[in-house]
């Protein structure tokens, strides 16, 4: 597009906040006021480097054991970025895909403490201290896949050090506040993350961008429901540095992430945590005794979770908010949001129970929407890339069978899609104006809209999430110039469907409960 873009809406959105009756389905557009859009291609906020989700656990029994030509058809549906006949994606192209590099619970068993076998992790260190690079193989036939299909961006991630490793032989933590592995075996444990990064580069040809060596270190993982430890901010910060060293003394270009924090509170304040919280300060304030921020290897992110920060709507933004603001005092700091499914028991959603409807896939929407605009991520990631749970966790969902079935595309999927698949890695968000004012959270239970531009170009893709139950048409009115977009659609009925051409002037509705990307030709 030459110039900004403007959206008009109806008044049937600005009566919903303002308490007045819409108009009737029959009402004619001309006869309708209209609340203004506009995208602002002068103002420019953060660059996104990807969408992405992780591979734990099931690919270990998917990418193993599943057919072939199963496999490669969920592969296709995560990563990508084909077109069908129809117009429509084929798959929603993730940018990102985590790695999860295990601990070595599945080769314990049940003596792993680890009640469920799907979230049980296979370890390449044995426990006479060989390294074991063709196990986790099912896990490293969809890292190769995805490789293959052009994600740009791969991260090995750690729930729990190797169980020869940790204090309590086991791969979740016994009790304390503190990491299930001491400080003794801080070498031994960088060593083997430098060891696995280097062996997947060898074997299989794989390149680990990042690496990150902690996961939701606030939580003290005494459970047995999956690997995990808990980690304060002076161990992180000691393991950080070792790693740093056998980096480089390695000659890797992998960078470290840290910490995963398990929401997004412990990263501006202490919350209730005071060795495990504060982290953007702890590890990024040159005054701070745990900084780390001028290592060589340590990329210049924070990385959190969005987790249990998304309900009431006041504390939804106001957190986020509170994040970004903490982010302004430490410039050239980017946030990466790296996990998040829907866990929450709230008045819109219920983490229990499988849904591969609408309606989560919009509450995720609105997620995605706030964590870009108002935490100002430069990333986005979702939990699993494949389960096989009763739970709003997947995006692709499985029979509950670790050797073959069924496999079902769910909302999830592709809400998640109408961001992934055309906001590409080095695009640059955008700011959009409203006409009525109205703050961004006012906007959360009817139509949130967020743009972004390609540089290169300086093309604009917009985003339009209609919260609300009601039709909001819409028109794409570019101050200079005629364009034209193509516009793809997920709601109850549409998957990601490619709807058709959309020229500005044009009148377009936007249906209740969907999501809408239109995309500049």
């Amino acid at each position: 597009m030459k110039g900004n873009l403007i959206l008009l809406f109806t008044l049937g959105v600005l009566f919903s906040h303002s308490g007045c009756a819409a108009p009737s389905p029959g009402s004619s557009p001309a006869s309708e006021l209209v609340l203004v859009l506009g995208a602002q291609t002068n103002q420019q906020y953060q660059t996104i480097h990807n969408f992405g989700a992780s591979d734990a656990w099931t690919t270990q029994f998917v990418g193993k054991n599943w057919p072939l030509e199963k496999r490669n058809a969920i592969a296709d549906l995560l990563f990508t970025g084909d077109i069908k006949a129809d117009g429509s994606p084929a798959g929603i192209a993730l940018s990102a895909w985590r790695f999860n590099i295990g601990a070595g619970s599945a080769e314990q068993g049940a003596e792993s403490d680890i009640r469920s076998e799907w979230r049980r992790a296979e370890g390449f260190l044995k426990t006479d201290g060989a390294l074991d690079l063709s196990t986790q193989a099912g896990q490293r036939w969809f890292l190769r896949a995805a490789r293959d299909r052009g994600v740009e961006t791969l991260i090995g991630f750690v729930n729990s050090p190797p169980v020869s490793l940790t204090k309590n032989g086991i791969a979740h933590a016994s009790g304390g506040k503190s990491a299930n592995l001491s400080a003794d075996n801080y070498p031994a444990y960088v060593e083997f993350l430098a060891d696995v990064i280097a062996g997947l580069e060898s074997r299989d040809g794989i390149e680990l961008d990042y690496i990150s060596p902690f996961n939701e270190p606030q939580w003290d993982w005494k459970d047995s429901k999956q690997e995990g430890s808990p980690w304060k901010n002076d161990e992180i910060a000691a393991v950080v540095r070792l790693l740093n060293r056998q980096l480089l003394a390695k000659q890797l270009t992998t960078r470290i992430e840290i910490p995963e924090t398990a929401q997004i509170d412990y990263l501006y304040q202490t919350h209730n945590l005071p060795e495990r919280g504060n982290q953007i300060n702890a590890f990024f304030n040159v005054n701070s005794e745990n900084y780390l921020g001028d290592l060589e290897k340590v990329a210049q992110k924070i990385v959190g979770h969005s987790y249990f920060t998304t309900w009431d709507l006041k504390k939804f933004i106001g957190k986020r908010q509170a994040l970004a603001a903490k982010l302004q005092q430490f410039p050239g700091l980017e946030y990466w949001m790296t996990e998040y499914c829907l866990l929450e028991d709230n008045p819109e959603v219920k983490g229990h129970g499988r849904d591969l409807g609408i309606d989560p896939a919009l509450y995720m929407a609105r997620v995605i929407h706030a964590d870009l605009t108002v935490a100002g991520a430069a990333a986005w990631q979702w939990w699993l890339g494949i389960s096989p749970g009763n739970y709003k966790d997947g995006l692709v969902y499985i029979d509950d069978d670790r050797n073959d079935g069924n496999f079902y595309t769910s909302k999830m999927l592709w809400a998640l899609g109408n961001y992934s698949r055309f906001i590409r890695p080095g695009m640059v968000r955008i700011g959009l104006s409203r006409s009525d004012q109205r703050p961004i959270e006012a906007t959360l239970a009817q139509t949130m809209v967020s743009a972004y531009m390609d540089p290169a170009t300086k093309k604009t893709v917009m985003v339009a999430v209609n919260y609300s139950h009601s039709d909001v048409p819409v028109q794409i009115d570019p101050v200079r110039g005629p364009a034209t977009f193509n516009y793809y659609r997920t709601s109850d009925s549409e998957d990601l469907q490619y709807i058709g051409h959309l020229k500005s002037g044009t009148t377009h509705q936007l249906p209740p409960r969907s999501i809408t990307t239109f995309v500049e030709l």
